[in-house]
């Protein structure tokens, strides 16, 4: 039986009763697609779906896809990828225990099955992994580790995984393994795709040769030349980076098959009015800078742009002389003029435009920098000096009027939630407390996401553990806490906490310029039809 449950004003939330109909149903729509539908991202019972408002409806997909027969056993994919693993994990005798066996059972159980991968989520190129023995129904660990090496292969419920690279995790690490989950020098980053067919080695039944030869071959394929920097002709220095300025564009859709979530600026609107007053296309990548202090040098004469938060900007001549300039218009720079960023009065974010635009490599179709995932450029450092791309077209644009409506420490945001998918796992009177406390923005907020704190926690109704599902931009999360979360531009791709809410679309922007300490109300409206 599908359920249908609102997330935003353009995405919905297909739960189903098992993964056997999530994997069904996924590719009834991988294979006949509905028109609208822009992404997929699948977990263990739950499809989120993303779709265009212009072209579709809420109500018109539910339709369509309540439609889709998902009885049918979803096929396995023909590539096949062997896994060698050397099975010395931290946690293989607990398993073993367990489940009642001895570990060198746990062992040849785990080689002697095939998986199939369900889906993906967590991090860049971590897939899990269905279809092994049917003994293997382990719990996670009570306290999650606070690091897990790169290459882990562990057991979590009746999945099993490798960890991409080193982070925290509450999985039953048994094993590790030399072969790289993701590399981003590899055409395709992520070595299991959803579909693909595996099957897990024991390296004690390889030879001493082989098992060298495969560790060398995964150290060489991790050697990723750097990029030569052509340095002739104009550029930008950086001086200072303030707090923290990373390149920024409109992110990277269409990536949930790998792990890799969209990311791109925190705000849109900002992004793209600099770039429309530079007179470049609106999503080529500019500078996302938080906070005042970024100061750069214009090397040779260049024509750049300040949107975004209401903060102070002056030029420096090379000879000492300085000016104040406006934000929201094209300025021309000539060769040793510094443009200084002050702290903000409204806002947290200024988007920095060239003329041209920065000749940075994309990773991923995108040159945003996933503070999350680890994909894309560094964050800026002082000494950068920033290239620039010829001129191909449009002429620099005309002043426009900045936002009288930035967020501010002094006031009250409100921002417009759309209720759902997992209100119901709320009580009814922590439902009400999300609409009528407000909630201050903490200092441990980032790029992932706003972490609020209110007198008093959400409560929730249901204590069951919910299996991992896709998650939304704006989406309110609610950890045990019950202090909420509200994801930002670099969420992670699926999470395991309840989504009371998620901040409605057109607010998006707004949230990327909440500053710490101001308080946030939120305002729930109609759900999406």
């Amino acid at each position: 039986m599908m359920r249908f449950l609102p997330v935003n004003l353009n995405a919905l939330l297909v739960e189903l009763d098992n993964l056997e109909q999530t994997l069904a149903l996924l590719a009834s729509l991988k294979n006949d697609p509905v028109t609208g539908i822009e992404e997929l991202v699948p977990a263990a019972r739950t499809i989120l779906i993303h779709w265009r408002p212009s072209v579709c409806n809420m109500a018109g997909l539910v339709r369509q896809i309540s439609q889709r027969d998902v009885s049918a056993q979803a096929q396995g994919g023909a590539t096949l990828i062997e896994i060698p693993v050397q099975y010395n994990g931290e946690d293989l005798a607990e398993v073993a225990q367990l489940l009642g066996i001895s570990p060198e059972e746990v062992i040849r159980r785990h080689t002697g099955s095939e998986y199939s991968v369900a889906f993906t989520g967590f991090a860049p190129g971590f897939a899990y992994l269905s279809g092994g023995h049917p003994s293997f129904n382990v719990p996670r660990r009570s306290t999650p580790r606070t690091r897990i090496p790169a290459g882990a292969v562990g057991l979590a419920g009746t999945f099993s995984g490798v960890y991409p690279q080193a982070s925290p995790g509450g999985w039953q690490i048994i094993g590790v393994t030399p072969t790289a989950m993701w590399d981003i020098g590899r055409d395709v980053p992520a070595l299991l795709q959803p579909g693909f067919r595996v099957k897990f080695v024991d390296m004690a039944t390889l030879s001493e040769a082989a098992r060298q030869g495969l560790t060398k071959s995964e150290e060489q394929k991790h050697i990723v030349p750097e990029p030569s920097q052509q340095l002739e002709g104009a550029a930008l220095e950086i001086i200072s980076p303030g707090l923290q300025t990373l390149f920024q564009d409109l992110g990277r859709p269409g990536q949930a098959g790998q792990g890799v979530s969209a990311s791109g600026a925190m705000d849109q609107a900002s992004l793209k009015a600099a770039n429309r007053l530079v007179g470049n296309t609106s999503n080529n990548a500019c500078l996302e800078t938080v906070g005042g202090g970024l100061r750069l040098r214009s090397r040779g004469d260049t024509v750049v742009a300040m949107t975004g938060a209401d903060a102070p900007l002056t030029i420096t001549s090379a000879g000492g002389q300085h000016w104040k300039v406006s934000r929201y218009q094209a300025l021309a720079l000539t060769d040793g003029d510094t443009l200084s960023l002050g702290p903000p009065q409204a806002g947290l974010r200024s988007y920095l435009a060239l003329r041209g635009g920065f000749a940075v490599a994309p990773v991923l179709g995108s040159c945003s920098t996933d503070t999350l995932a680890h994909v894309g450029p560094k964050p800026l450092a002082a000494g950068d000096v920033l290239p620039i791309r010829p001129v191909q077209h449009g002429a620099v644009g005309q002043p426009e009027a900045p936002p009288a409506d930035l967020p501010t420490v002094q006031d009250v945001v409100t921002l417009d939630v759309v209720l759902g998918p997992r209100t119901d796992w709320f009580t009814p009177e922590s439902v009400e407390r999300l609409r009528s406390q407000l909630w201050q923005v903490t200092p441990q907020s980032n790029r992932i996401g706003l972490r609020l704190a209110g007198e008093v926690a959400l409560e929730r109704a249901v204590k069951d553990e919910l299996p991992s599902e896709g998650t939304a931009w704006g989406a309110i999360q609610v950890p045990p806490s019950g202090q909420p979360v509200l994801f930002l531009a670099d969420h992670p791709l699926t999470g395991g906490y309840p989504v009371i809410g998620c901040v409605a679309t057109y607010h998006l922007n707004r949230a990327g310029q909440i500053p710490v300490h101001a308080w946030v109300r939120f305002n729930p409206i109609k759900e999406p039809s």
